[in-house]
């Protein structure tokens, strides 16, 4: 048994060693002076980041991979650069204390962390592994009367993962920067990621819309209805004589009726049955007839089937379901939603939130059942407690389900949050509490309708209904839906009490059009809950790899949509086409299993890596046959020697149509309509690079080639003679001028042509020669004030403006440039320079109420660009969002992801002004029995790290000049 605080107080130190400062900070007021809190900052230690950080005695292969993959594939690791003066400053507290607790997270990331700790650290004290998965009071002091032993299988585990992940993305990502673009990156899950949301645009680009038509009625029972009894309600067409009104999920992605459908005639009402799967497909006329033909009809209820309705809880959270409803009901990316819960963690509102499980402790269910009868009554709370089994392969058990901290639930009322927080933890609170509840239950109602038409067609209609007798634990929660059409459990649609033979009065019938929907993108939360489900990857890794990925410039955002850029295209064609084991689905989750294997001691981390990289024993593991392809026959090393067959042209191209072909190349996109001269160069026009590759029609592709692009002669300047050309850059265009070829390019008398960017007023098409003069010859000088000192009229990154010396001043237009005379600019001159910020602009768009802030949410344009704002929190719109295009829901996302980070961290300037002031303050608060010597070496470790510790016990101004760095 461990000693108390008390015990600790008197008998010794001990140092309590986490991740985060906040966490440090919460823990700390838990403990007591007997305890020294600390915290890691995250990682200390990794593999290099590159060749410059590998230790000199390592070359080769080594140097470039951080891993020996020749000696058993042992990784090089380095103490991170930033995270040396923190490790200094470990070390000496480690040096004052009697015991170490190594109190990082409960997962394979947090044991790595206290491995890395203690293998840096060299405690010579007794060391302990602290676990908690809550941080309240009871929990941690429970955690320090009950220390275990690192688990090295779990730090096996994450050096593995972390290997494998080094020689994916090192391996691979050389073969993207030769073949496709420099500074790409392949990885391990991201890449698979990618070929998911790559794959859903492929087929809305195959896809062909089918149209159909049916009839929606509305019908009357007679009585004057009531809520609970309508007099009316509507049904919707679903047979005539016998056959089966075709719906949208008869249709294949091709606009086609499915396999054994046959397409009835609608004057016949017959048609060839196959198995009873044949169908009427009705298109306008038809239905337009069909409800002419309807509309004197007499209509009977034919049949009336009634069954018991019941619905039960949802589990409590994991990592992927809490982002997934955080997204639905909150607007928020899995990246905010993970930070946000991060703080509630760290602060002590929720359990840990990198999770598989959905397991209460029984501590947990107590308090979720107490507050059920307290807010509900006994009525909801049913007689058993609730227990739910997990889903996920290899879950880590080991943890709860994410839930409100301790013993009893804080309501959100009562937790004194605000905003991102308080919505996070009003939704964790309230699925948690909705877990322990009763089961909704009611009664689902289906009627049928019948008639005979004026032209002898039987036509039968079909409406639903639904009736929620007991809510349940709908009282509390329900589940959002990722189809924003989709109703949810708790919308009850109520129909009147009717029986069969009941006659009805139609008092409309109308004919409905519909035309089938390509599949919808992914948006975070359904690639979240895809991934789960074919088992790739980890769930505690999916927001940051969906961040790489958006990150990259693999992904944008459409709305809340995910959209692929070209150049994912590309990536994901040269993958599958030369790499594809290591993007097959089905490969990528059984590595999954290996790993945890690896993890649970049933094999060998590294037999697996030499199969996994070298290829040997290509019968077993990882290095099981791929797709058939060819790839299956080495390991990854074998893959990436031989690129001979990989055609950087092929894999970058796609066919649009019309012998049109979109290309990635190293700047962007961009459509060529190939010449029939042999090694010509054909037509080019760039493609924007936020263009959703589905909208790229061979229609879209003539507009864009038929546009001005590429290089335009304007005509000789008449001074010098050279040709003035217009180009598009790739920072937009611009004009200047072409030297003659002997003109030197580099070295001393390297001679640079005049370039000038266009104005904001003119375009590639429009721009005159004169126009290109006039800039090129910018900037223009106005005159001189009375001093002498030069005034000039420029253009520059933030629009047009004077310049005096080191004063500038900013131009109302562009127009101005020109025009602006010496009077007129002294006049401006002669005005108080205006300090702080101009007058504010009006907003480009509004977009309604924040829900978190409850205030207006506008556009506006910022010095770098439009930006959302509630007035309190102002979010920079990413590159694929459009201030015409934005809608409310993406505004809000941004604020929610701006708010999720917290206030910018000072600069660097700052940070090492204040880093200077306390080795000062440190200096000064030394013992007043300073030697001369002491006080030189303090003033060469201030200055800089040089030799001269003259003897072998710190002075206090050592220690503390030590401690300031």
């Amino acid at each position: 048994m461990s000693p108390t605080t008390s015990e600790t107080a008197q008998g010794g130190r001990r140092l309590v060693i986490v991740e985060s400062p906040a966490k440090a900070k919460t823990i700390k007021g838990y403990l007591g002076p007997g305890y020294v809190v600390e915290a890691s900052v995250g990682h200390i230690r990794d593999l290099p980041n590159g060749a410059a950080e590998v230790p000199d005695k390592y070359t080769g292969e080594v140097r470039r991979l951080g891993v020996d993959v020749e000696h058993d594939f042992q990784p090089v690791y380095v103490v991170n650069a930033d995270k040396k003066s923190q490790v200094k400053k470990l070390k000496e507290l480690l040096a004052d204390s009697d015991e170490l607790f190594l109190a990082t997270d409960e997962d394979r990331e947090g044991e790595a962390i206290a491995w890395h700790l203690q293998e840096v650290l060299k405690p010579k004290v007794p060391v302990r592994r602290m676990v908690f998965h809550e941080i309240t009071k009871d929990a941690i002091r429970a955690a320090v009367a009950n220390p275990r032993e690192l688990n090295q299988r779990l730090v096996d585990a994450q050096e593995t993962r972390r290997i494998l992940d080094r020689l994916y993305g090192y391996e691979v990502s050389p073969v993207l920067w030769k073949k496709v673009m420099r500074g790409l990156s392949a990885g391990r899950v991201q890449s698979v990621a990618t070929r998911l949301v790559v794959e859903r645009e492929r087929d809305r680009i195959a896809f062909r819309s089918a149209e159909y038509w049916d009839l929606t009625g509305t019908f009357a029972t007679g009585r004057a209805g009531d809520v609970s009894d309508p007099g009316t309600f509507g049904a919707r067409l679903t047979a005539v004589d016998g056959l089966r009104v075709a719906q949208g999920r008869d249709f294949t992605s091709l606009g086609q009726l499915k396999n054994g459908q046959r397409e009835a005639s609608i004057e016949g009402g017959g048609g060839r049955r196959e198995g009873g799967l044949n169908v009427l497909h009705l298109d306008e006329a038809g239905a337009r007839s069909l409800a002419t033909a309807l509309a004197d009809t007499a209509f009977t209820v034919r049949s009336v089937e009634s069954k018991p309705y019941r619905r039960s809880p949802y589990a409590p959270f994991r990592t992927t379901t809490l982002q997934q409803e955080a997204s639905r009901k909150l607007g928020f990316g899995a990246k905010a939603t993970m930070q946000v819960a991060q703080k509630l963690y760290e602060n002590g509102y929720i359990t840990y939130m990198r999770t598989d499980s959905t397991v209460l402790s029984d501590t947990a269910v107590t308090a979720a059942r107490a507050q059920v009868t307290q807010l509900y009554g006994a009525d909801y709370l049913p007689d058993k407690p609730r227990t739910y089994a997990g889903k996920v392969k290899n879950a880590q058990e080991a943890h709860e389900a994410i839930r409100p901290s301790g013993d009893r639930f804080r309501t959100p009322a009562e937790t004194g949050l605000t905003g991102d927080q308080f919505r996070l933890y009003e939704l964790i609170w309230k699925r948690t509490v909705a877990s322990q509840m009763k089961d909704a239950i009611g009664n689902s109602v289906t009627v049928k309708i019948g008639g005979r038409a004026s032209d002898g067609r039987d036509a039968e209609f079909s409406a639903s209904g639904k009736t929620i007798t007991f809510h349940g634990f709908m009282k509390a929660y329900v589940e959002g839906a990722d189809d924003p059409n989709a109703e949810l459990d708790d919308r009850e649609r109520r129909l009147p009490q009717v029986a069969e033979g009941d006659r009805l009065t139609a008092e409309e019938i109308t004919a409905d059009g519909h035309a089938t929907k390509p599949p919808a993108r992914y948006t975070e939360a359904s690639l979240v809950k895809e991934l789960e489900e074919r088992e790739i990857g980890r769930p505690s890794t999916y927001a940051t790899i969906l961040g790489t990925i958006l990150d990259r410039g693999y992904v944008f955002k459409k709305g809340t949509a995910l959209v692929p850029s070209f150049l994912s295209f590309a990536v994901v064609n040269l993958l599958e086409k030369h790499f594809g084991r290591l993007v097959d689905y089905d490969f990528t989750a059984k590595m999954e299993d290996d790993l945890d294997r690896i993890a649970r001691g049933e094999a060998e981390a590294v037999p697996w890596l030499k199969r996994f990289y070298f290829g040997e024993g290509a019968q077993a593991g990882a290095a099981e046959a791929g797709n058939g392809d060819g790839d299956h026959l080495g390991g990854l090393k074998e893959l990436v020697t031989d690129l001979g067959a990989i055609d950087a042209r092929e894999i970058s191209s796609f066919p649009v149509g019309d012998g049109i072909v979109l290309r990635v190349g190293r700047y962007g996109p961009y459509v060529e309509r190939p010449t029939e001269v042999e090694g010509g160069t054909g037509q080019r026009a760039d493609v924007p690079d936020d263009l959703p590759p589905d909208e790229l029609t061979v229609e879209l592709a003539e507009e864009l080639l038929a546009k001005p692009s590429g290089e335009f002669e304007l005509g000789p300047d008449p001074e010098t003679g050279r040709m003035i050309v217009a180009k598009d850059g790739r920072y937009g265009p611009y004009v200047t001028e072409v030297l003659p070829e002997d003109t030197p390019k580099s070295g001393k008398n390297a001679i640079k042509p005049r370039t000038a960017s266009l104005l904001k007023s003119m375009s590639l098409d429009t721009v005159t020669l004169e126009d290109a003069l006039k800039l090129m010859s910018l900037p223009r000088v106005v005159g001189a004030d009375p001093e002498g000192v030069e005034i000039t009229a420029q253009n520059g990154r933030y629009g047009p403006y004077l310049k005096k010396g080191t004063d500038s001043r900013s131009l109302e237009t562009e127009e101005q440039i020109f025009t602006i005379t010496l009077e007129q600019a002294l006049a401006i001159y002669a005005q108080p320079k205006q300090r702080g910020r101009a007058a504010a602009k009006p907003p480009l768009k509004e977009l309604g109420t924040d829900p978190v802030s409850e205030r207006p949410v506008v556009v506006k344009d910022g010095r770098f660009g439009p930006y959302v704002t509630d007035g309190e929190t102002n979010a920079t719109l990413r590159r694929d969002d459009d201030v015409e295009t934005i809608t409310p829901e993406r505004g809000f996302e941004l604020l929610a992801e701006k708010r999720a980070k917290g206030p910018a961290k000072k600069t660097a300037k700052k940070a090492a002004a204040k880093k200077t002031a306390a080795k000062k303050t440190a200096a000064k608060k030394t013992a007043a029995k300073k030697t001369a010597a002491t006080k030189t070496t303090a003033k060469k470790t201030a200055a800089k790290k040089t030799t001269a510790k003259t003897a072998a016990k710190k002075t206090a101004a050592e220690r503390s000049s030590a401690n300031a760095e």
